[in-house]
């Protein structure tokens, strides 16, 4: 539709925005002289706005895109944006294993005493909450397994059950999950905030490696402090247990004993196994996303909120997949 030739404006009283964005549009479907014509039938006020508006060339970014996506097209661009986020996992990963590869080499550089407030970071200021989280966990356990088994007149092995359940699973889960929320997220906040103060390229500017210098001191403690965070963990689950088979009347010293029998050294160490992959897991997401973050506060949240979702799901899928493994393995 064309522009019209003129405005009729005799019964124009006051008006808002609301009257210029209206016409702005309908005036730039044609910008020729018919357009040019129309506003000068316009009042004063608002032809000084209206061609000071035309003046101003359309942006092709600000249309509003309203044509929709085909179906394929929807998978194609799902499609591109799995690939782009493939790709820059690849990267970060490669870079993160040179890094690894300096450190054994004596190549890396990075401050011992960054490392070492990481390792505390990580390891004793999270005591309080594995605490908490690991005895309620136990505690919920026994709980709920002295309902059932105690019509059974079963109740000892609610030692078994605890023990099992926390050194296979729980243990390494929760601590996993509380970090992630935790330390992956403080990574992310500590190096999204770095990122929008442009403090990383003045790192590489004085010739810093920013994988040396800061996600190489993280991954490490992350790496050193998950294991003794879920050993820490199975211990404090199964005391929780054993408050609750107490309270129901087992002796302590029977329930010790059913846990002992319960466990072996092979089962005791499938949680610490899968330690050190979840720990490598929030260290890298933490880092990545704080490392890739825009440049704003915003995009500082964004990152954080990406990095807790990502490494808690990813988390999840490894366990499941440990879990089918070690039951094709019959451990």
């Amino acid at each position: 539709m064309r522009p019209p030739a003129s405005f009729v404006t005799d019964d124009l009283g006051s008006f808002d925005s609301t009257l210029p964005a209206f016409l702005l549009p309908i005036l730039r479907r044609d910008g020729g002289e018919a357009a040019r014509h129309a506003v000068e039938t316009l009042p004063d006020e608002l032809r000084g706005l209206m061609q000071l508006a035309l003046a101003v060339p359309d942006r092709e970014e600000t249309r509003g895109n309203h044509e929709k996506t085909h179906h394929i097209g929807r998978i194609g661009n799902i499609t591109l944006a799995a690939w782009g986020a493939f790709l820059a996992l690849s990267e970060f990963l490669g870079e993160t294993l040179c890094s690894l590869g300096r450190l054994l080499t004596g190549r890396a550089r990075f401050r011992t005493r960054d490392f070492l407030i990481t390792l505390q970071q990580c390891g004793a200021d999270a005591l309080p909450i594995v605490s908490l989280i690991s005895f309620l966990i136990g505690m919920i356990m026994a709980f709920v397994g002295n309902v059932q088994l105690a019509n059974f007149g079963a109740s000892i092995y609610i030692a078994d059950l605890v023990a099992i359940a926390m050194v296979r699973e729980l243990g390494v889960m929760m601590t996993a999950i509380i970090l992630s929320g935790r330390t992956g997220a403080a990574f992310a906040a500590q190096l999204g905030s770095m990122n929008a103060n442009e403090e990383i390229d003045a790192l590489r500017s004085f010739g810093f490696n920013p994988f040396d210098f800061l996600v190489l001191p993280r991954v490490l403690a992350l790496l050193v402090m998950m294991p003794i965070l879920t050993v820490y963990a199975n211990i404090v689950g199964i005391l929780g247990g054993m408050f609750v088979g107490t309270a129901v009347g087992i002796p302590p010293a029977l329930y010790w004993h059913g846990t002992l029998d319960s466990i072996n050294l092979l089962t005791s160490s499938l949680g610490v196994f899968k330690s050190f992959f979840f720990g490598a897991v929030i260290a890298l997401s933490g880092c990545m996303q704080g490392m890739n973050s825009g440049g704003s506060s915003a995009a500082v949240g964004r990152a954080t909120t990406r990095a807790v979702v990502i490494s808690i799901t990813a988390i999840i899928i490894l366990d499941s997949a440990f879990a089918a493994i070690f039951t094709v393995l019959d451990i």
